[in-house]
């Protein structure tokens, strides 16, 4: 039996979380919801463990392993070299980090499931939540990419203080592009306030190098955070870094995040001058990130409740900063992890839904930031059955998306948020991967991802369609 249809069983016979009930994953004498026993079987059976690497330890370059400064997509040129290279087993249990957040017709969280996998949890384990969406039970650590490997998936610096007692050690997967997330929300923020407006122009000017962010650039505030979140560019996001740390507003993001009881976005380290060095202090969990955008979507009344006994609420945004988040996130161009349908569902389909069709061209073939995926997506646009308002991130040992999932008019309902990141990018592998074709957008993801997607996705129009 697969574990959709033995989710399905398991979901026939337990009560639906009323719209009144508290968000809940575990209570008290420890069971656990649907939603985190259906994900943790899922993530059991897709098997990651059976990943290629493309640079194992033994043969990889240095700066693979090391901590590296600034952390960059994949270029043609690497793509190249790690395509031409024999690919290895993994060496252990890949590490994955990941949250469904089901929500009401109102966006309001009804149930949630995260899920952690490392060498220590190679089957994964399920982490209890309370009623507010929060966890004391995880010793979260920053990512350490040598530290991956040589210390068998365990971290050494803690995210957050006082967890040393805490039962699950995990090293949380470095976010990659998903910190842009972040960096929206600041931005935003800053226009709820008045301090800056969209339509203004920002003039950024870098006082150092940096291969990340580039040369100055003149364009307006809404122009950059558009390009940040549709088609992830760096330089964009570098502008709008830089324009945080110009307004003294980086440390004030960094403490709302506290306030509002999203411990573990943590906005660290980037560089005044640029407005790059994004590294490994800057981190992000699956479950917080969750929370972040059931924020960004919107809900009536209270969210949850911070830890300082405050009521959180969708009101962190303004409405209109609200539908110009989530307006770029549904304009995402990256379509390639979770779900596929920037390939028309090739190699594995995903997440059901359609490319938006800034990104078609006449051949119906989709091309972002100049990277062509060559296949003709328009046969596949009539089988799409949600919105998915997404960010992706990548490099080479970093694999992330996250995003907002509603049902289309007509078709299946369902609203959830969905979040993974995990340690899989551009460095691994299916055995099964297409060739590298000349002028198109090679694979880099292993379907494992967007075959969890599509299994989530199947779970909860279920789950929600038999309440």
């Amino acid at each position: 039996m697969s574990f959709i249809t033995k989710s399905r069983a398991v979901a026939a016979g337990i009560l639906f979380l009323g719209l009144a009930a508290a968000p809940a994953q575990a209570d008290t004498e420890g069971r656990t919801s649907h939603l985190a026993r259906f994900l943790q079987q899922a993530m059991d059976e897709a098997r990651f463990q059976e990943v290629l690497d493309l640079a194992p330890p033994a043969s990889a370059p240095a700066a693979t392993l090391a901590d590296v400064e600034e952390k960059m997509a994949t270029s043609p040129q690497e793509y190249a070299r790690l395509f031409a290279a024999d690919p290895k087993p993994i060496t252990q249990q890949p590490q994955l980090d990941v949250t469904v957040l089901e929500l009401d017709p109102l966006g309001r969280p009804v149930a949630s499931g995260t899920v952690l996998m490392s060498p220590q949890h190679p089957n994964g384990v399920a982490v209890p939540v309370d009623r507010n969406l929060r966890t004391t039970a995880v010793r979260w650590r920053q990512w350490d990419d040598r530290g991956w490997y040589a210390n068998q998936g365990r971290g050494t610096i803690d995210i957050v203080p006082g967890r040393e007692q805490a039962p699950i050690d995990f090293m949380s997967p470095y976010p990659a592009s998903v910190l842009k997330l972040m960096v929206g929300f600041g931005v935003l923020r800053l226009v709820d306030k008045g301090t800056i407006a969209l339509s203004d122009t920002y003039d950024y000017r870098p006082t150092e190098t940096s291969a990340l962010c580039q040369g100055n650039t003149s364009n307006t505030v809404g122009n950059y955070l558009e390009a940040a979140l549709t088609s992830s560019n760096n330089p964009a996001t570098c502008a709008l870094v830089k324009m945080l740390h110009d307004k003294g507003a980086v440390d004030e993001l960094n403490q709302t995040f506290q306030r509002l009881g999203l411990e573990t976005l943590q906005f660290k380290n980037t560089n005044p001058a640029t407005g790059g060095r994004w590294s490994n202090p800057v981190t992000m969990t699956s479950l917080d990130t969750a929370k972040l955008l059931a924020l960004v979507n919107g809900l009536p009344g209270r969210a949850w409740t911070a830890p300082d006994g405050t009521p959180v609420t969708s009101a962190v945004l303004s409405a209109s900063s609200r539908q110009v988040f989530k307006g770029h996130l549904a304009n995402q161009g990256w379509n390639d992890m979770l779900s596929t349908a920037n390939r028309c569902d090739q190699p594995a389909p995903g997440i059901p839904h359609q490319v938006p069709s800034r990104w078609i061209g006449e051949d119906g073939s989709v091309t972002v930031a100049g990277n062509r995926f060559g296949r003709d997506v328009r046969p596949c646009a009539p089988n799409a059955q949600v919105t998915f308002a997404h960010k992706t991130g990548w490099v080479n040992n970093s694999g992330a998306d996250a995003g907002i999932v509603k049902s289309l008019p007509g078709k299946p309902g369902r609203h959830y948020i969905v979040v993974a990141l995990t340690n899989l990018g551009t460095q691994y592998v299916d055995a099964n991967r297409p060739p590298a074709e000349p002028g198109l957008f090679p694979v880099t993801f292993t379907e494992k991802l967007s075959r969890l997607g599509k299994a989530v996705d199947e779970h909860q129009s279920d789950w929600w369609n038999k309440r």
